[in-house]
């Protein structure tokens, strides 16, 4: 999932300077969406894996 995210921001970059507008802040948007859901992910394992040693 990281992946993905690490390829819309460059696209959106690109698309930023450009002059594409509406499709950098379209693929900014998926970035950061995909960004943040391996964020939960990543805590929700992170407290699983605690919670299984004690």
């Amino acid at each position: 999932m990281l992946q993905w995210a690490l390829v819309f921001l460059p696209v959106a970059m690109i698309a930023g300077l450009l002059g594409l507008g509406g499709l950098a802040s379209i693929a900014a948007g998926v970035a950061q969406i995909v960004f943040f859901a391996l964020l939960v992910l990543f805590v929700v394992a992170l407290v699983a894996r605690l919670s299984r040693r004690i």
